[in-house]
């Protein structure tokens, strides 16, 4: 089976995208693997299929897939390379997208700069729903992990958020605390994991690592729940800019009721195909 596929990245988050529309698509979690594989396939964080719409008034549906083969709900970097990509590809003319997708729909609008600002939806807070394992809903949670006590913000923005304060993302233990958390028992679903390093109310540094996939050079969702968290503990301002290694994205939400919206780049890197 040869599948023509396009490579792009949001601020270093990188993506195959397949047109799963004009074209045929079975990916098995074993072949998912092998075209994330850095070494035998294409090499990616995540891959993601644009297939025609499931859900009444979108305007197509838009699945992910980490590079562990595994599905999941939402994935911010990569909506805006989804819509970035419809466009080039001619799929559609509009600036204004509606979007199906896992965790339901999202709202994408592509900007005169060439940037792509997307409506995120409403954050979830509430325990059960993120999912999360906790008594009661609170700004944040004691959580143990490694031998030690973290205190962490849960936040689900389609998929679910731990997100923990340092004091300087440099230092901050990746490595070794993100796979602890990630398959935590608290959060039955696996988790990403985000360190957040607050600048001033209006910036933050951030690293994540995701669940499925480890540590990446951005996370579309992963600055959505920091800024939920920083800004339900009184620690950010409503619009926040959020440093992240692969660039910055500029993250708003004017609190509970309201939606987040994300705003950053999206980049075409090459055209292929690959035999799988």
């Amino acid at each position: 089976m040869i599948l023509e596929f396009t490579k792009m990245h949001g601020l270093g988050n990188d993506f195959v995208v397949f047109d799963a529309i004009h074209q045929k698509i079975d990916l098995t979690p074993e072949r998912l693997r092998h075209i994330a594989n850095r070494h035998f396939g294409v090499g990616c964080d995540q891959i993601l299929l644009i297939e025609a719409a499931r859900m009444i008034d979108t305007d197509f549906h838009y699945r992910i897939f980490n590079a562990d083969g595994g599905e999941v709900e939402q994935c911010g970097n990569g909506a805006r390379c989804f819509a970035r990509y419809i466009r080039d590809r001619g799929l559609t003319e509009k600036d204004v997208i509606e979007v199906g997708t896992r965790a339901g729909k999202i709202t994408l609008y592509l900007e005169d700069d060439g940037n792509v600002r997307v409506n995120m939806g409403l954050p979830e807070l509430e325990p059960a729903k993120i999912p999360f394992i906790a008594d009661q809903m609170a700004h944040s949670y004691t959580i143990e992990a490694g031998g030690e006590k973290l205190l962490l913000g849960a936040v689900s923005m389609g998929n679910p958020h731990a997100v923990i304060k340092v004091p300087d993302v440099n230092t901050a233990q990746v490595e070794r605390i993100g796979p602890l958390l990630e398959r935590h028992p608290r959060f039955p679903q696996r988790v990403n994991v985000g360190f957040m390093q607050v600048c001033s109310p209006q910036q933050i540094r951030l690293r994540v690592f995701e669940r499925g996939t480890g540590e990446t050079l951005s996370c579309g969702t992963g600055a959505c729940a920091a800024v939920v968290s920083g800004r339900i503990q009184g620690m950010l301002d409503a619009a926040v800019e959020v440093r992240l290694a692969g660039g910055v994205l500029r993250i708003e939400w004017q609190g509970r009721g309201h939606p987040v919206w994300m705003s950053g780049p999206a980049t075409r890197v090459y055209e292929g195909s690959i035999d799988i």
